[in-house]
């Protein structure tokens, strides 16, 4: 069996749909954008319901987390069992062992691009996307038992603390990884998503490149999602593409939160550059 998973991760909202939507219309060579609802077709989450129910057999209940768990090294076999010499899979899990399962089991992956936000912006955008406020959001990001409890859609996701999560997944990993800062990707688009490029085997060509990451801007992605919407916002939030900024932090976070988040978070930001 390969071991041909490329995880795709990242805590939530810190660019991962972005990357993805990015990718899917670079391999596809896309001449117009490709539509923001077909990105699934580039690759997969690792937590989508619908599969647990198909590898089961059966329609189960998500909300049994010992049955899902027990479920994962089936989804992560059958995504490998193509053959493919790549397989991206989206996730925004910790890479720990949660009761006794790995998460992120190194006998499937080949490699991982890790995507990180400055978590003072980062909450910002959490807090609108669970329709929670922003104080509740500093309060969650700073838990080491945050994550995303289960529904229809999905089952359970294991975030975590925002920098143990950073920590899980840039630390001394056993299988290559690129991390790349979400501020890095706003600032200099083609440069980095290059690097995205040559991280997977991929021969970068400059018209293809400009191409996508034009079709991948958040001005394009915001109005594909104006028309036709987008499957992967939950249901609560007003919209899933917001305006892809960075430093909003500094007019909307109270200096309470920003000390907060410092506290919390302080030597993994520093050790991205967020912090001096």
């Amino acid at each position: 069996m390969k071991k041909s998973i490329v995880w795709l991760a990242s805590y939530p909202k810190s660019g991962n749909t972005w990357t993805r939507v990015f990718l899917a219309n670079y391999l596809m060579n896309a001449k117009e954008p490709v539509p923001i609802n077909e990105v699934h077709r580039l690759g997969m989450g690792d937590s989508i319901a619908k599969t647990y129910h198909m590898v089961a057999g059966r329609k189960i209940d998500v909300k049994n987390i010992e049955l899902t768990l027990k479920l994962r090294d089936k989804v992560l076999r059958g995504i490998v069992g193509n053959n493919a010499d790549i397989n991206f899979v989206k996730t925004h899990n910790i890479r720990k062992v949660a009761r006794g399962v790995p998460l992120i089991p190194e006998q499937y992956t080949k490699s991982a691009i890790y995507i990180l936000r400055n978590p003072l912006d980062m909450v910002l955008s959490y807090a609108r996307h669970y329709s929670a406020s922003v104080e509740e959001a500093v309060m969650r990001i700073g838990r080491e038992d945050n994550g995303n409890a289960p529904d229809e859609k999905t089952v359970a996701q294991y975030l975590g603390k925002w920098s143990d999560h950073v920590d899980s997944w840039t630390k001394n990993p056993p299988f290559p990884l690129l991390t790349i800062r979400y501020e890095d990707l706003l600032a200099e688009p083609e440069k980095n998503f290059t690097k995205v490029l040559e991280h997977i085997g991929v021969p970068v060509d400059q018209d293809r490149l400009n191409r996508a990451v034009e079709f991948s801007s958040f001005k394009a992605l915001s109005e594909q999602e104006k028309k036709t919407g987008f499957v992967e916002k939950p249901k609560q939030a007003e919209k899933f593409f917001n305006k892809g900024q960075s430093g909003q932090w500094k007019e909307d976070l109270s200096e309470e939160l920003i000390q907060k988040i410092k506290r919390d978070h302080g030597n993994v930001m520093k050790r991205f550059g967020y912090l001096s």
